[in-house]
């Protein structure tokens, strides 16, 4: 009763059109007074006791960080390196997109500013040089979500906190599926644009590379710092968001020297805002996690998956399912604040390695953000480039169709994802 409570008023509110997190405390409200516990005190001390996280200031830091390449002209250097080296190939502005979106993971952590910057950058060149408009809205967005698997990511800064696993395992563990996805990417585009009549690209010479490499060298510093750092354990993810946002300022401010105050200020401002909206989303999500724990909710839907417990590939198979019809009508954040709290214990019972639980939810929900209907990253595409939404579902559909199916092998072998991440960090 009490889990049919919870999931009705939580979905109800949905539809009704409220925030989700307004929908997370109404939800947890109903729950407190179906089981006689309702207290404001109570309440108000679960919400701000959420929040209270030293793990959690990672988010505001990697935000400033995300924002700063945005502005301070890291993207643009990144994609001159990408054109330099690889722009050259038949499709090549496709291969570029593909390369940056890679680095440009490393750097910021946010499928939305990752597409929103190739969308806007990328589009208009492939636009003139007449490549198929719906593939390569397909590929800039689906590119756009590598970012909350390669770290730093704030999805799994969420997922950590929210299921109680590892941040730095998290991060490490991202690395080889994220560059996965790149090179799933690759092979899809190679297959859309191998009957495309496209204009190809004359070669950079040595020269050019290099100078392209020089431009574009303290731009890749960033993720070796942040992954060195958190791998040798020099300092903690949290740390690293610190130093990260520290060194991008730096950066843009004195040697590519496009950060001025004004801009700064704009920067902070921005991510302030984008802190805030997170920060309560995270903290109405704890209240629900809480009440979740005292209702026994997670023992009840362990009942009814009961029969899968003793065969992992199959619970994984079913959750991952479920995750995706979720991720299909709900944003990547939510999704992970709801689902994780409900379903870690179920996956502790069935031996299933928490970390590559918590990648396998994320690269799930990446997903969802560029499937139809809600997606938010296929809305925030089509809305910089202009191109009307049937026209970019139809180009995305064969991306969405690979990475599907490359979390299909994942499920099948888990060791793809696991193997290499005991391998790294030792």
């Amino acid at each position: 009763m009490t889990l049919i409570i919870f999931l009705g008023v939580l979905i109800a509110s949905i539809l009704l059109g409220l925030p989700v997190s307004f929908a997370l405390l109404l939800s947890s409200m109903a729950l407190m007074l179906h089981m006689d516990l309702f207290s404001a005190d109570i309440l108000s001390q679960a919400l701000i006791g959420g929040v209270d996280s030293f793990t959690l200031l990672a988010i505001p830091f990697f935000l400033i960080a995300g924002e700063v390449m945005a502005t301070g002209g890291l993207s643009e250097r990144i994609v001159r390196l990408a054109n330099t080296f690889v722009g050259h190939r038949k499709g090549g502005l496709g291969y570029v997109a593909i390369f940056t979106s890679i680095l440009l993971a490393g750097l910021s952590g946010s499928a939305v500013a990752d597409a929103a910057a190739l969308v806007s950058i990328l589009y208009p060149m492939m636009k003139n040089a007449k490549y198929p408009e719906g593939s390569s809205i397909g590929l800039l967005a689906s590119g756009g979500i590598i970012a909350p698997v390669i770290p730093p990511s704030i999805p799994l800064i969420l997922i950590g906190v929210a299921g109680g696993i590892s941040i730095k395992n998290l991060f490490i563990g991202g690395i080889v599926p994220g560059l996965l996805m790149g090179m799933t990417l690759v092979f899809m585009w190679g297959f859309i644009v191998r009957k495309e009549n496209l204009d190809v690209e004359k070669k950079a010479t040595f020269s050019e590379k290099m100078a392209a490499l020089k431009d574009g060298i303290w731009a890749l510093f960033l993720p070796i710092i942040i992954l060195g750092g958190i791998r040798f354990g020099i300092f903690t993810p949290t740390e690293a968001a610190v130093v990260a946002a520290v060194y991008a300022i730096l950066v843009s401010s004195f040697i590519y020297k496009e950060l001025n105050f004004k801009r700064l200020y704009y920067v902070l401002g921005r991510a302030g805002r984008s802190t805030a909206m997170v920060m309560f989303l995270v903290g109405c999500a704890m209240v629900a996690a809480w009440l979740i724990t005292v209702a026994q909710l997670p023992q009840q839907l362990a009942e009814i998956l009961a029969p899968m417990i003793d065969s992992p590939r199959l619970l994984m198979a079913v959750i991952m399912l479920l995750v995706f019809l979720v991720g299909m009508v709900m944003d990547l954040s939510p999704t992970i604040l709801i689902l994780v709290p409900l379903l870690m214990p179920i996956v502790k019972m069935a031996g299933i390695d928490p970390v590559y639980f918590g990648l396998m939810f994320v690269i799930n929900t990446s997903i969802g953000l560029i499937t139809p209907p809600v997606g938010t990253v296929l809305n925030v595409v089509c809305g910089v480039s202009r191109v009307s939404i049937s026209t970019s579902v139809k180009g995305i559909l064969p991306f969405i169709g690979a990475y599907v199916a490359l979390l299909i092998l994942f499920i099948v072998f888990p060791s793809i994802i696991t193997v290499p991440m005991k391998f790294i960090i030792g």
